[in-house]
């Protein structure tokens, strides 16, 4: 039976087992639980399947690109052939490159290394740290937050039309217009609401006005096929660690020429093609043209691999009953949350906004880290608070709503500045309907009945208060 044939069965399953999944842990008012993972928008459980491809690999691990053994000779084809299952799972254009990274925010710091002279980069407030803070050395516009999907397309239409001219304007080429080059850099799904963002549509605005776009789709990845070729995006980044892999590895994908025309994002082994020592004592280096320029060092082969075993198994698994079951989990978060007067939701495109499974709320009359240290300690659910690294946009959506000081304090506000933060509950392919019927009814409780237990900061972290127990 399908994904989608079932998802209305309360009782169902989650369609991919993940890590984690019979974990039990122990509640301040006695007893144990089985966890409810539900904080994915910061990390993802790894699936078993990809756990157990990595196991598989493991006892056949060797140098990649070093060695003439024969493991060393299986880890290079491994390497390689990963990045083919990657630049397939993105629906990669011919001539793209699938260049490997730690993370999200590394291949964006890669890409901001790589900026051509005179780059002017554009970027909502909205987006994560990740792709809002590499671009420091560059010219940066930074655009209001958008309240309709329509307006983040036509705010930066209009950014781009009014752009400053180049110190370099009067050249023309391929890499810019006559205004010189630009970059524009935008989320797929938000960290914060889960909205999705119309990529397709600010791509062809940014291409309208001889700019390049870069596509965050550390959000998006996990939730939704993406294609570089139907969006038109020119880059594309996420992490594995948020789609179902273990830590330590991610992704820059896309046009070549401003890569390879970059110095390497890291000087070493790896990155260069020959090394040669100069008469007058100094060195020549030829770099790479290829993906090896900026992945210098030796590789993390572990991840990469992991990567591709959970594009593989999302792809295998089929995007179409995994969209439609997460949408099954939306619905009876949302609903739940709608059912509590004092349950505030954030949103930037309003409730009817497609959006993957990121859902984040204020409670009137509590602070968020009380909120969530109680559903952790009291239910067993992990959940995040906090600004989520994302703190001009939290900022944005919570202005105008101070939160009430209960026994817990959020981290200390800046001087002048209001004490915000809010809560987080995110999920995914590897949830089953009871840890989301479980933080429904812990919200319904806490609001209505209070906290059973005593809690204190500790180091900046609400935690229940043991020190009487």
């Amino acid at each position: 039976m399908s994904v989608s044939a079932v998802a209305a069965d309360s009782s169902v399953c989650a369609p991919l087992a993940v890590l984690g999944r019979d974990v039990t842990v122990p509640l301040v008012t006695g007893g144990e639980v089985t966890y409810a993972a539900l904080d994915y928008a910061a990390s993802a459980p790894a699936l078993q399947r990809v756990w157990d491809d990595v196991a598989a690999y493991a006892p056949y691990y060797g140098s990649v690109h070093r060695g003439a053994g024969y493991l060393s000779q299986l880890s290079t084809d491994l390497f390689e052939n990963s990045r083919v299952t990657v630049a397939e799972f993105l629906d990669c254009r011919e001539g793209d490159q699938v260049v490997f990274t730690r993370s999200t925010t590394d291949s964006l710091n890669l890409l901001a290394a790589a900026l051509p002279a005179d780059c002017q980069v554009f970027v909502f407030e909205t987006e994560h740290h990740a792709s809002l803070l590499p671009w420091r050395d560059a010219r940066v516009t930074y655009l209001n937050a958008p309240r309709t999907a329509d307006q983040a397309v036509a705010t930066l239409e209009r950014a781009l039309a009014d752009r400053d001219p180049s110190p370099r304007s009067q050249l023309r080429s391929s890499r810019g217009g006559p205004t010189g080059p630009a970059l524009v850099c935008v989320t797929g799904a938000s960290n914060v609401t889960g909205e999705l963002w119309p990529v397709k549509e600010l791509a062809a605005a940014a291409h309208a006005h001889g700019a390049r776009i870069v596509l965050d789709a550390a959000q998006l990845a996990p939730h939704h096929p993406v294609s570089v070729r139907e969006l038109d995006v020119d880059w594309v980044a996420f992490s594995g660690h948020k789609l179902y892999a273990p830590f330590g590895s991610g992704v820059l994908a896309g046009r070549s020429d401003w890569l390879q025309e970059a110095e390497p994002y890291l000087a070493g082994g790896g990155a260069s093609r020959k090394v040669a020592r100069r008469t007058d004592g100094g060195v020549d280096v030829e770099w790479h043209d290829t993906a090896a320029r900026h992945e210098a060092g030796s590789p993390n082969v572990i991840g990469v691999y992991s990567i591709a075993a959970a594009c593989k198994a999302l792809t295998e698994a089929g995007f179409d009953d995994l969209v439609a079951r997460e949408n099954h989990l939306i619905a009876k978060v949302r609903e739940g949350l709608a059912e509590v007067p004092a349950v505030k939701v954030l949103s930037l495109f309003g409730d009817d906004a497609p959006r993957v499974g990121v859902i984040s709320f204020v409670v009137e009359g509590w602070n968020s880290s009380h909120f969530a240290a109680a559903l952790s300690a009291e239910y067993g659910i992990g959940v995040r608070d906090g600004l989520f690294c994302a703190h001009p946009l939290v900022r944005t959506l919570l202005g105008s709503d101070p939160q009430t000081q209960g026994e817990c304090g959020a981290p200390e506000a800046a001087p002048g500045e209001k004490s915000l933060n809010a809560i987080r509950v995110s999920f995914g392919a590897g949830t089953p309907d009871e840890h989301v019927e479980r933080f429904v009814r812990a919200v319904k409780e806490l609001v209505a009945d209070g906290a059973r237990w005593n809690y204190r900061t500790e180091d900046g972290r609400c935690v229940p208060d043991t020190t009487g127990a």
